[in-house]
């Protein structure tokens, strides 16, 4: 399998560069993974085609302001950082510019003083592992100095952070959105619950991982960065009693997806807990728990593409991208949105 089979052709017009006023008025292409039928709707009638019993299953990490500028102490150069991953209390794995100006033993000064970073050594993919000093709070430092790390194609300036947050963010830790989630109201949840559509909470802190390009030919050599991932007890009990009932699951993104899938035994059932998960869901794997997946349109040759195509098919995902460029749908984080569903 070639990372070149998931290549399409994609107008830079359509790429989103801001968030629509209203969340739940992005437009919902509806795919039938059985037979590649294609539906066009608005996000709000996704009420439509959920049913009592069902179960959805979201994501509420929260993005945190994980993008610093800062200047090397001794030469001033200016230096950008990312976060990527908290490895200790005050130890970050980090994804520096430029690289070669952050050798371990540098220190940089962000918002002059408020905090320090020490790099202490380079790791994977040449990030660096950075201590941080500070006083007060740390979150309550990086909401200060910080900005919300959206992803390169956007090039427009935010300007309301809590758009890149979805309405049930709740813990701490993410360097992206799970964007599929960005399109619920807490009017359109209530909806939902209204009509006897059961909602359940897991936890997965995005890394860069999941938007990290395919640099290799054959799929199957990709290496995905494992990302922290918790479900509670809670959680689990009622994501298993939903599907021992016959309903369905039905997972917000491909972040919740592949928790679910990672948190799995071969029979399906979820387990509660934490751990770190490097799943890399491809065309062949055979999903355990999840039934239908609401997601965005993803970049071309990309990891959320092959996933997306593992449940529906590379055919009917190929023609129904070719299908939303065709009607003009928005793309990537700020884009539209598709059920993948039967």
């Amino acid at each position: 399998m070639k990372t070149s089979d998931f290549y399409f052709d994609l107008p830079q017009e359509l790429i989103a560069q801001d968030p629509l006023e209203d969340r739940s008025s992005s437009r919902l292409l509806v795919l039938n993974k059985d037979t590649g039928a294609i539906e066009h709707h608005i996000f709000k009638e996704i009420t439509d085609y959920l049913n009592p019993g069902d179960c959805l299953v979201i994501n509420d990490t929260k993005v945190i302001p994980a993008r610093l500028y800062g200047n090397k102490i001794g030469t001033d150069a200016k230096i950008e950082l990312l976060l990527l991953k908290r490895k200790e209390n005050d130890i970050w794995e980090t994804l520096v510019k430029p690289g070669k100006k952050a050798k371990p033993g540098s220190k940089i000064s962000f918002g002059g003083g408020l905090l320090t970073g020490e790099v202490l050594d380079v790791v994977e993919e040449g990030n660096r592992l950075i201590r941080f000093t500070y006083n007060g709070i740390f979150e309550e430092i990086l909401d200060v100095l910080g900005q919300m790390p959206l992803p390169p194609y956007i090039t427009h300036q935010l300007k309301d952070k809590n758009r890149y947050q979805t309405v049930y963010a709740k813990h701490d830790g993410s360097a992206a959105a799970p964007t599929a989630g960005l399109h619920f109201t807490p009017e359109l949840l209530a909806i939902l619950k209204e009509k006897g559509v059961k909602i359940a909470h897991v936890t997965l802190h995005v890394g860069l991982g999941t938007f990290r390009p395919v640099k290799v030919e054959d799929v199957t050599q990709h290496h995905m960065h494992s990302e922290f991932y918790s479900i509670e007890e809670s959680q689990a009990k009622l994501i298993n009693d939903t599907k021992a009932a016959g309903g369905r699951i039905i997972s917000v993104g491909t972040t919740s997806c592949r928790t679910l899938e990672s948190a799995s035994g071969e029979n399906g059932i979820v387990k509660a807990g934490s751990g770190w998960t490097d799943i890399f869901i491809y065309p062949g794997y055979r999903f355990k728990v999840l039934d239908c997946l609401i997601t965005n349109f993803h970049l071309p040759e990309s990891t959320l593409l092959m996933l997306v195509s593992a449940l529906a098919g590379k055919e009917h995902i190929l023609n129904a991208y070719e299908t939303a460029v065709q009607e003009r749908y928005r793309f990537f984080s700020f884009g539209d949105a598709m059920l993948i569903t039967s």
